[in-house]
Formats: structure tokens, sequence, C-alpha cells
């Protein structure tokens, strides 16, 4: 079923001389300028009955009408997977991601994602921009995803979170002793010989990251990550880069077994074959009531028993 819009405005009288696609966007803060650009061109927004261009400038007093028609986003289907909802309203889902959950679909992973469970759990988010995703978390990262399910819930969303505004805070069980916290802020962009792979180069995207000590083990370190940024494969690359890289991780470290380490121990890191990393806590202004919330989730099983044996190991 497709959504409509439909709406009647008048620009007031201190908009002359504005461009229409930005008198719109201010007009209609729940949409974005892009969307609005997209909608003038199509035809579906006009100016006293005319179609105009986004940039033609306005006198004041016009008569504007909205006659959209949303179509699907995407083709991606619906399938009845199993969702661990932290919580759910009008506007938004935050869901606690599972190891192994690819979020959407993509080359290779069409179907049994993240993407794929939300559209048959709320079947509207096919209007929406990438299904409402705000934010990814790779494949095997456990832990909090906040998901839009109104384009002006996407808006505020998208907006906050480009003016780093949304905190996410992470869980990371890394190689090595670390003797405090700090901050990298170093750009992140495809490496340069494995295109599969992000790496720190100088023409990347700024990046920054914060990381303090949570626990110390003998040969190991637990420690709270904190995005200000949000790149692809940050947290990754980034302790990597400070030669600290995340246990288990396939991409970015090789298996790592300290001599002093036990028996236990060795068997444990030999088996822990994903990433050690949980996104714990998510905290938003909810892009309805405004108000400030905080959702956090549990560190998953494995990890747990990791740091468990890592305490054991500590004697």
């Amino acid at each position: 079923m497709k959504q409509k819009i439909t709406q009647q405005l008048i620009i007031p009288a201190e908009y002359a001389g504005q461009r229409l696609d930005l008198a719109i966007a201010q007009l209609l803060p729940d949409y974005s300028r892009s969307l609005i650009t997209q909608w003038i061109k199509r035809g579906d927004i006009t100016v006293n009955g005319e179609i105009c261009k986004p940039k033609v400038k306005l006198q004041g007093n016009e008569e504007v009408s909205l006659n959209i028609e949303i179509s699907e986003e995407t083709d991606w289907q619906a399938e009845a997977l199993p969702l661990n909802i932290v919580y759910e309203d009008e506007s938004i889902i935050v869901i606690n991601k599972p190891a192994g959950l690819v979020v959407h679909p993509a080359a290779g992973n069409y179907s049994g994602t993240l993407v794929n469970a939300l559209l048959h759990h709320c079947p509207t988010l096919a209007h929406l921009p990438r299904a409402g995703l705000i934010h990814r978390i790779d494949k095997d990262t456990t832990g909090l995803l906040v998901i839009a399910k109104t384009l002006a819930a996407h808006t505020n969303l998208v907006q906050q979170l480009q003016h780093r505004q949304i905190k996410r805070e992470y869980l990371a069980i890394i190689n090595g002793i670390l003797t405090g916290g700090g901050t990298i802020e170093a750009p992140i962009g495809r490496h340069p010989k494995n295109r599969q792979k992000m790496a720190v180069v100088n023409n990347g995207k700024p990046a920054i990251t914060h990381y303090r000590i949570v626990e110390k083990f003998a040969t190991h370190t637990l420690v709270k990550v904190m995005l200000e940024t949000g790149r692809t494969h940050q947290i990754r690359v980034h302790m990597a880069h400070i030669h600290y890289p995340i246990v288990g991780d396939p991409i970015y470290t090789r298996l790592q077994i300290p001599k002093s380490c036990g028996d236990a121990l060795i068997d444990m890191l030999k088996s822990f074959k994903r990433q050690a990393l949980h996104a714990r806590r998510l905290e938003l202004t909810h892009p309805a009531t405004q108000k400030w919330l905080t959702w956090e989730a549990d560190i998953p099983k494995d990890m747990q028993i990791l740091i468990d044996c890592l305490r054991e190991d500590n004697g």
C-alpha cells in the first residue's frame, strides 16, 4: 500500500526572495531538503498550480500544493525472522542485534538480514530510505541499533547523527594492556590495496573514537569505546591502528596467543571467531517527544565467557 501526503500551504510574506526548496524545507522540517527537492522536480509540489524548479525565487503569499505518493524505496523482501526488540513506538524501533546477522541485503546476502526481518515486522518501512536504518553495525558485532518508522523520524534522527548528537557506546576486548584512555582522531577510507578493508588514510573521511579502560587483565584489556563519528569498521580500524586490535577480528588482526596464557584461555582465544565488540549503550532525543532516551544491552554470552576466562587467567 502506497503512502500519500496531501497538504496546502501559503508562503509567508517574509519568505519573499527565498528559493522554493529552501522555503518548503523550513515550512516542513519533518522532511529532508533532498527529499523535498526530489518532489519538486517530480511535480509533486506545485506553486499556484504550476510546476516550478527548486531554485525558483518566491514573492510571498503563493499557494503551494503537495500531492505526493510515496512508493516503495526498495524491492527487498520481507521475511518472518526473529527480532530482539528492546523498544518500539509509533516513531522508532530499537533492536539488540545478535552476532552473525547481516544488517541489510547486499551482494551475497539478499535474504536472512535484519532489514528482511524488519520489513516483515513493519511493512511500511519499505517506503523509507534504507528501510528506516539510521546507522549500521557489522555482521559479527552485537548490540543496539535504532530504526525510524516514519519519514519525520528518519529526517530527525539523520540530523541528530550528522550533528553528533546520538551517543553510541561500545564494549571491546582488545589485545594488549592499555595504560590509559585516549582519543583517536585519524581519517578512514578504503584500503589502498585491499578494497574489502578500511584503513587510516590521508584522504579518508574524518573519524574520531574515544576509549576508556574498564578492566585490565594479564594480557588483554576491556575497554569502553565512544563513537563521535560513524565510519565503516571505525572502532576496529582505529584500535588496530594504535596496535591494540580487537580480539577475534578476522580482518584487522591475526590470532594472538601471549606466552603467559594458560591452556583454558588459549582454547578460548582460538575458538573466538568474531570481533569481541558489542554496542552496549544508545542515547538520543526522541524524534517526536523530544525526550532524551537511553537503552542498554547486556554483554552477549560469548563475550562474557571470554571475560570470565581472562579474569581466571589473571591469577
